[in-house]
């Protein structure tokens, strides 16, 4: 095991991973930026570097100062956790050249599972299924009329390197796709540098679930079943159960089954989640694969009982997992509720400012992420969510009744959050009666 490691990020998923680190025994470093100087978490770790102003470009995406803070404080390894650089290859590549282990995947398979479409060709030999779409990145516009309207319509436009919903457009006939393809190449380009685009049927109102996978360096690949996360808005998820409650024992089998042949033919390593559309037929489809630890794990461990960053860490360690699958139990229902600090009566816009009233839910099955306390200031300068609210209780039912409670203790004033449309999504007959698709927020709450 590390002797020392270094946080490549900030707020709440810093202080899960240091709270992993205590109590493997391992000394934890942070760096922050001016913007987080006084965040909680930063007295919580054994040393903490500023490396630079609030601008993410200039401090947690500035490889440089990162590096240079992990060679001051004399660390072993670097842990990305989420977003920033958490898939970027280059970083991982300096990392390893630098003598640090880069605390998740290899670089190779973080690059050919980075790439859309070179992931779809991947899967395809592993045999497990994928939406219909092009074979490889699209040349022009009339490549891609051509194929929609051979698979037919609707269709769907994504960049190549893509993720969270960047690069995305639906078109319905071929004025819409040349209107979509133009879109996309230009978002595509300026969010990943790359417009490289390619095409898929459009699965109609689809169900989002993925499984959460950990292999080691021997290729020990287990998986900790799936998460259901078809409660979104644009493509962010906002919340997540699991297990998914509209599968059979036998179809979840199969997903995860087909979870653990895609993770070993890309010779993966550390943790991953595995990606798939669920239609109405109950088909699966892969579509990607996230090279990282999502913000939504602990709706993992909670159903299992393992503690995802401390196998993160041990697997980047160099330690085989111990466990078999069998050892790994699914018990109960988990559901997560994304906290951001947004305002959902203004189309969901950015909420900063100092928090006066902050108190936490708490009682049987409940646990809360979050770095914040009262008298922080929520800033402007990154991702909107301030907390993650996970409840674990014996039946979905119960969960849902433990979390509806949890949200209504929840106070976070007076910034405005998403605690009350969570609440409404909670109280929804379509979401109570497992009605629900990746389009259930634009349609039933707005």
């Amino acid at each position: 095991m590390f002797s020392k490691i270094l946080i490549a990020n900030r707020g709440e998923i810093a202080l899960r991973i240091i709270r992993a680190c205590k109590e493997l025994g391992v000394e934890s470093v942070v760096v922050y930026s001016e913007a987080d100087r006084g965040s909680s978490y930063i007295e919580l770790a054994d040393e903490a570097i500023c490396i630079g102003p609030a601008s993410p470009a200039q401090s947690y995406l500035n490889i440089p100062a990162i590096i240079s803070a992990a060679e001051v404080t004399d660390v072993e390894a670097i842990h990305p956790g989420y977003g920033f650089l958490a898939e970027n290859a280059h970083f991982a590549e300096i990392c390893n050249d630098c003598g640090i282990t880069f605390i998740g995947p290899r670089p190779e398979s973080m690059k050919l599972l980075g790439d859309k479409v070179a992931a779809r060709e991947l899967v395809k030999k592993a045999h497990v299924p994928v939406v219909p779409g092009s074979e490889g990145k699209l040349k022009d516009e009339e490549e891609a009329i051509k194929l929609a309207n051979k698979i037919g319509y609707p269709v769907i436009i994504k960049a190549a390197a893509g993720g969270g919903g960047r690069g995305m457009r639906v078109a319905h006939n071929d004025i819409s796709l040349r209107g979509a393809f133009a879109t996309a190449k230009t978002e595509a380009h300026a969010a990943f540098k790359d417009d490289a685009i390619y095409l898929e049927k459009y699965i109609v109102d689809p169900r989002h679930v993925e499984v959460q996978v950990v292999a080691d360096k021997a290729g020990n690949t287990l998986h900790f079943y799936e998460r259901d996360c078809s409660i979104q808005r644009r493509h962010q998820k906002l919340i997540e159960e699991s297990p998914c409650p509209v599968i059979d024992e036998r179809i979840r089998e199969e997903l995860c089954r087909a979870a653990i042949k895609v993770v070993k033919q890309a010779k993966y390593e550390n943790a991953a989640t595995v990606e798939f559309l669920l239609d109405k037929g109950k088909n699966f489809y892969f579509i990607e694969v996230n090279t990282r630890i999502q913000v939504e794990h602990p709706v993992s461990e909670m159903v299992t009982g393992h503690d995802l960053i401390k196998m993160q860490l041990q697997v980047a360690s160099g330690q085989n997992i111990k466990l078999k699958q069998r050892d790994i139990k699914h018990k109960g229902v988990a559901i997560e509720c994304r906290i951001n600090a947004e305002d959902t009566d203004r189309n969901f816009a950015p909420s900063p400012g100092k928090i006066k009233k902050f108190l936490l839910p708490g009682g049987m099955g409940v646990r809360v992420d979050t770095h914040l306390f009262q008298d922080a200031v929520v800033t402007p300068y990154y991702d909107s969510m301030i907390a993650k609210l996970i409840v674990h209780r014996p039946t979905r039912s119960e969960a849902i009744t433990t979390m509806k409670r949890a949200l209504r203790e929840f106070r976070i004033e007076p910034i405005k959050t998403t605690i009350g449309v969570c609440e409404k999504i909670l109280s929804h007959n379509m979401y109570l009666q497992n009605k629900v698709d990746t389009s259930f927020i634009e349609q039933h709450i707005g």
